[in-house]
């Protein structure tokens, strides 16, 4: 189950990233982009360790091992991509992408 939380949280993370790079892309203003880049890395580590903790707290093998799982995908996202794909690097969005000037 934490292989399966882990791998949840790499999909989940990916798609919303997409998005919310697609929305930064059209926005000119750089406080707006500032704020989205942080409510993006705000919403997710509260669902990897908020919700991983949630589901740690259970009873129950299988949601442990999930919620560990969403934690340790978090982590991993973030030290396999210096901090780009979860949004507490955003000088890397303004040197590679131009935004957030």
């Amino acid at each position: 189950m934490a292989l399966a939380g882990a791998m949840a949280f790499i999909v989940v993370n990916a798609i919303a990233g997409f998005i919310v790079v697609m929305v930064v892309a059209s926005i000119n203003d750089d406080t707006a982009t500032r704020v989205l880049f942080g409510l993006t890395a705000l919403a997710g580590v509260a669902t990897a360790f908020g919700g991983g903790w949630l589901l740690i707290r259970r009873k129950r093998p299988a949601p442990k091992g999930f919620g560990m799982g969403l934690m340790i995908g978090w982590s991993l996202v973030t030290v396999f991509t210096a901090g780009l794909c979860t949004a507490i690097n955003p000088e890397l969005y303004t040197g590679m992408f131009g935004m957030a000037r």
